[in-house]
């Protein structure tokens, strides 16, 4: 056979193990062309670890691979409200199917000035307030329908709710938490519209 370049061999789609390859031996020595057979150029090279086609098919252990991964057991898991079932969040609403939440512990919000605005991430805290002066407590607007928060007047002086753009609606027509180591809560019916309730005064 004349002298060809490799691109103008014809293509062999599939090749047998007995076919040979040239490969050169001993790069960094005496460098010699030898022959090699598909079957034990294959065997040594790596088999079907993530070969793309197989779609992660062909690992020689899932969950060794999972472990590796810091995944844990929650891929394994079926979607739903059962026992050991993963919760789905849908419409950013999360379905607990008449399970109970327990053993939880609130976030608290301490703050030892005489003035305060709520903020979004007060939304379902415990707000602490604690100063020996009269504290003002601002209920501002923007802050999201169901947005709800525990307020504690800690300290002697006596928290004020304050609208700020809100309507802050109570069943006594109270402004106030009655005193020291009262508790009040707030929630937003609607936008921007409050309902104070708890051990408050006027």
């Amino acid at each position: 056979m004349a002298n060809l370049k490799i691109t103008q061999l014809s293509n062999l789609a599939s090749p047998a193990g007995a076919d040979v390859l040239p490969i050169v031996d001993d790069v960094a020595g005496t460098a010699t062309t030898k022959k090699v057979t598909v079957t034990n150029l294959m065997t040594l090279a790596p088999q079907g670890d993530l070969v793309a086609s197989n779609n992660l098919s062909d690992v020689a252990n899932a969950g060794t691979s999972r472990t590796n991964l810091g995944l844990g057991d929650a891929a394994t898991k079926t979607v739903g409200t059962a026992d050991t079932n993963v919760i789905a969040v849908a419409s950013g609403t999360v379905d607990l199917g008449g399970n109970k939440l327990e053993d939880f512990d609130a976030s608290i919000n301490d703050q030892t000035g005489t003035a305060y605005t709520l903020l979004a991430g007060d939304n379902g805290k415990v707000v602490v307030l604690n100063n020996g002066s009269a504290i003002t407590l601002t209920v501002p607007s923007g802050l999201g329908v169901g947005f709800n928060c525990t307020v504690v007047q800690k300290g002697a002086g006596q928290v004020t709710f304050t609208a700020s753009s809100t309507t802050i609606n109570n069943r006594q027509s109270h402004t106030k938490i009655a005193g020291q180591h009262g508790v009040a809560s707030i929630c937003a019916i609607v936008a921007d519209t409050f309902v104070l309730a708890g051990d408050t005064a006027s």
